[in-house]
C-alpha cells in the first residue's frame, strides 16, 4: 500500500503543493529554495505514497552510503500532511528504509524539524526512528527561542547597549543592501572561525527575490548612515528566525544589535509564535558557543533543541 518515489524536476509543483498543506512545511522545503544549491549536493529527495494518495516527502541528498535529511537545510526529516497518525509513519519510515536497503545505502543522518515550527503536532517521524528504525541521538543542539506571547526582560548587558545605541543616534530599518551586511559578517566568521557564511551574497539576493515575503534584511546605521550590522530573518507561519546576526566593530561598540533587537523583539508586531535566534554551535557542531548563546539568552531566549539521529538500515 506504500509506493515511495524519487522526486523528479517535473513533480516541482506537486511538492511545493504538498508542502504548502502540510503540518510541519516551511518555505526551506520549497523547491526554488531547496534547488538553489543543488550543485552541491546530489538530491536523493523522496515522494512517498499510500493507496494512491500522497502522504509524506523526504527532503534528502547522499553521500557515499549514507542518506541525510538533507545537509543543505537546517532541519528536514519527513514532510507530512494534516492526517498523518504514529502507524502511518511508521509504515511510511519502513518502507521508505527497505527503499534504501535495495539501493544500497548502508545509514541514514535524519535532522526533524523542531516542534515550534509545526502547524500541528507533528513529532510522529521521532517516534518512529525509535520504536522502527532504532535510531540513536547523535547531535543536539541549542538554539535560543522567545514565545512572543510570554517574553522575558532584557538582561541588564542587553539594556545597557541599548542605552548606549539610542545615544549614538543609531537607526533600524528594513533593508535590501545584501552586500553591507555580507562584508560586515563574512568579515567577522573569517577572523573568528577561519569561516564563510553558508551563504553568498548572490544567493541570499537571489533566494530574497524568490521569497520577498518570507526572507528580509534589517541592518543598524549610524547617525551618519553608515552600515553597523543587521540580520536576516526567515519568517515561517510559527516562526521568526534569525538566519544571521553580525556586527561591525563599531556596531559592537554602540549596542547597535541591542537595539535592532530590541525593535523587532518589542516594538514589531508578527503574526509568529516564536522568535528564534537559532542555535549557537561552534564550528563543527557538539560544542556550545558560550559567548554568542550569552548574548542570545540575555535577549530573552530559552533552549529549543534542533536534534540529530543516525540510524543504521
Amino acid at each position: 500500500m506504500i509506493d515511495v518515489e524519487s522526486y523528479s524536476t517535473d513533480r516541482q509543483a506537486q511538492w511545493n503543493d504538498f508542502v504548502a498543506k502540510a503540518k510541519q512545511g516551511t518555505f526551506l522545503f520549497d523547491r526554488r529554495y531547496m534547488d538553489y544549491h543543488s550543485d552541491r549536493f546530489s538530491d536523493h529527495s523522496l515522494m512517498v505514497s499510500r493507496k494512491g494518495r500522497l502522504v509524506a516527502l523526504l527532503p534528502a541528498n547522499v553521500s557515499g552510503d549514507t542518506l541525510y535529511t538533507h545537509q543543505g537545510l537546517t532541519y528536514g526529516g519527513l514532510i507530512t500532511d494534516r492526517q498523518a497518525t504514529a502507524q502511518t509513519v511508521c509504515e511510511v519510515l519502513t518502507a521508505v528504509d527497505e527503499r534504501l536497503r535495495a539501493e544500497g545505502l548502508r545509514r541514514v543522518v535524519y535532522k526533524p524539524v523542531p516542534h515550534i515550527y509545526h502547524l500541528l503536532p507533528a513529532e510522529e517521524d521521532v517516534f518512529a526512528l525509535a520504536l522502527r528504525c532504532h535510531a540513536r541521538l547523535v547531535e543536539r543542539d541549542a538554539s535560543a527561542v522567545i514565545p512572543l506571547d510570554c517574553r522575558l526582560p532584557f538582561t541588564e548587558s542587553r539594556r545597557s547597549g541599548l542605552r548606549k545605541a539610542l545615544a549614538a543616534g543609531v537607526t533600524i530599518e528594513a533593508s535590501s543592501d545584501v552586500d553591507a551586511f555580507w562584508a560586515i559578517l563574512a568579515g567577522n566568521l573569517a577572523s573568528k572561525y577561519g569561516a564563510t557564511p553558508v551563504h553568498t551574497a548572490q544567493e541570499m539576493t537571489l533566494l530574497m527575490s524568490r521569497f520577498p515575503q518570507q526572507i528580509k534584511l534589517y541592518m543598524a546605521y549610524s547617525a551618519d548612515r553608515e552600515p553597523l550590522g543587521g540580520t536576516v530573518v526567515y519568517l515561517t507561519q510559527r516562526v521568526v528566525h534569525t538566519q544571521y546576526i553580525s556586527a561591525s566593530p563599531e556596531g559592537k561598540r554602540c549596542g547597535a544589535l541591542d537595539l535592532l533587537f530590541h525593535r523587532l523583539i518589542n516594538e514589531t508586531t508578527w503574526q509568529q509564535s516564536y522568535f528564534d535566534f537559532g542555535t549557537s554551535a561552534l564550528p563543527g557542531g557538539n560544542e556550545l558557543n558560550e559567548q554568542l548563546i550569552f548574548q542570545k539568552q540575555g535577549f530573552g531566549g530559552r533552549t529549543v533543541c534542533y536534534d540529530w539521529y543516525e540510524y543504521e538500515l
